[in-house]
């Protein structure tokens, strides 16, 4: 999908969906598909503060809740058929206090982090999750001559 010159790419929430779109300079938005983006953007599934004291509900109701929340989404992703050539779902995370002072971090260390904020006493935290293709690179031969040798 090709639009004019001037044009940029930007995102918009429409019925609780997040969809990216391409504003051209005479301010018409078309919606873009996957296809229409680069390799290097993938499909933003959460961008959040969570708050973790919430009046009249138990703080840490709040913090399981908020962490089923986030498993939710991934789930939702996984479940995405994968793109021609691509192995698997892979997630780019951001995490902090606010938003400008989140950091990249790994996926499989969310939920300690988010432990760790709890029990510094945070009030609430800052993540974002990009899914974004993920692929697996050939085993290297030493690995394998490892372990065969422990077979004998």
């Amino acid at each position: 999908m090709v639009v004019g010159s001037g044009a940029e790419v930007g995102m918009v929430t429409i019925d609780r969906k997040l969809w990216l779109f391409r504003q051209s300079h005479n301010r018409t938005f078309v919606r873009l598909t996957q296809q229409d983006l680069p390799d290097k953007y993938g499909e933003i599934i959460v961008k959040k503060t969570f708050q973790l004291n919430i009046e009249g509900k138990h703080r840490d109701r709040v913090l399981e809740a908020t962490k089923h929340e986030i498993r939710k989404y991934v789930k939702r992703q996984r479940r995405v058929p994968l793109p021609e050539g691509v192995d698997y779902w892979d997630f780019d995370c951001k995490f902090g206090n606010t938003e400008a002072n989140a950091t990249g971090v790994h996926f499989a260390t969310l939920t300690s982090l988010i432990d760790a904020l709890a029990k510094e006493g945070g009030d609430s935290f800052y993540l974002e999750i990009l899914a974004k293709n993920g692929y697996r690179g050939a085993r290297s031969t030493d690995t394998e001559n490892a372990g065969s040798s422990h077979r004998d």
